[in-house]
């Protein structure tokens, strides 16, 4: 027997995954999700800063910090739960990649009132890449 829609009587369409938050055109499962969840790790630095965004609209503060590096990360990080996240482009990427040990990603995070604009730097730590420090270029 076949679902049917209330309205129409056709057959129901099955549910669409929820897109990324990240901006790639992927489902959050098969994306940013499997990081966040521990089933894998981002295999490049813009991989890592994609879902580090992802985290942020998610307000996952937990996956932040496993992934912000030891020498650097705050004792707590408190997201405010009033910040709407709309968008992420990616403006430079530098290095990064699996064949590097460091590398800098430059982007652009918008949200409900405004966007912030950041050059952040990363590192391996253990073969995994993790959030150094960033700095905010005058918004351009």
């Amino acid at each position: 027997m076949s679902r049917r829609t209330a309205r129409s009587g056709r057959p129901a369409r099955p549910a669409r995954a929820a897109v990324c938050p990240c901006g790639l055109p992927e489902a959050y499962e098969a994306c940013c999700g499997r990081f966040h969840s521990g089933s894998a790790v981002a295999p490049t630095a813009e991989a890592l800063m994609r879902s580090r965004y992802s985290a942020f609209v998610r307000g996952d503060a937990g996956y932040l910090m496993r992934t912000w590096h030891p020498r650097t990360r705050p004792a707590v990080l408190d997201l405010d739960p009033g910040t709407r996240w709309t968008g992420l482009e990616i403006l430079a990427t530098a290095e990064g990649s699996a064949f590097h040990s460091t590398g800098v990603v430059e982007f652009r995070a918008s949200y409900r009132g405004g966007s912030l604009r950041e050059r952040s730097r990363f590192e391996r730590v253990d073969g995994a890449w993790v959030y150094v420090d960033g700095e905010f270029p005058d918004a351009a």
